[in-house]
């Protein structure tokens, strides 16, 4: 345990919402920015499915949010890692989520405005103890293909 927490309910709670979200992702209307709003995305955006989240741990004080391999392959020095994930399923204390990559854009691509970050969704799966997680850290809405 970490930091002798027993208790997972603020961050499960959060991570269930955003579960659940994402599962049901619609239109919408409202604008508050919070991780646990109501629907995904921006005020008329119907283009959103994935909530990209940061996970911060307990024993790092919250100064580095995790990071987890791209790929299921074994660890070598070539291998890539990522810090956003999309949640796939909470189960009380225990979270599944996907690693995402963020997708390479053209410079031109990159220089438009309001341009929101894109992700892909990689077969790297891992599953973590909530009551190690002391700061979920949500990142703008977007389209995640292939999930």
């Amino acid at each position: 345990m970490c930091n002798n927490n027993t208790d997972c309910k603020c961050i499960s709670d959060i991570l269930k919402v955003i579960c659940i979200l994402q599962k049901n992702a619609v239109c919408h209307d409202d604008c508050e920015d919070v991780c646990d709003r109501k629907t995904l995305g921006r005020p008329n955006k119907c283009e959103f499915n994935t909530r990209p989240i940061q996970l911060f741990t307990c024993g790092f004080n919250g100064n580095d949010p995790l990071i987890m391999p791209t790929t299921k392959g074994p660890i070598t020095p070539s291998t890539c890692f990522s810090s956003t994930f999309r949640v796939e399923k909470v189960d009380d204390c225990c979270a599944t989520c996907r690693v995402l990559v963020e997708e390479v854009k053209s410079d031109l691509e990159s220089h438009s405005h309001n341009r929101c970050p894109e992700f892909i969704a990689t077969d790297s799966f891992f599953t973590i103890d909530l009551k190690c997680v002391c700061i979920v850290k949500c990142l703008e809405d977007t389209f995640v293909d292939c999930i």
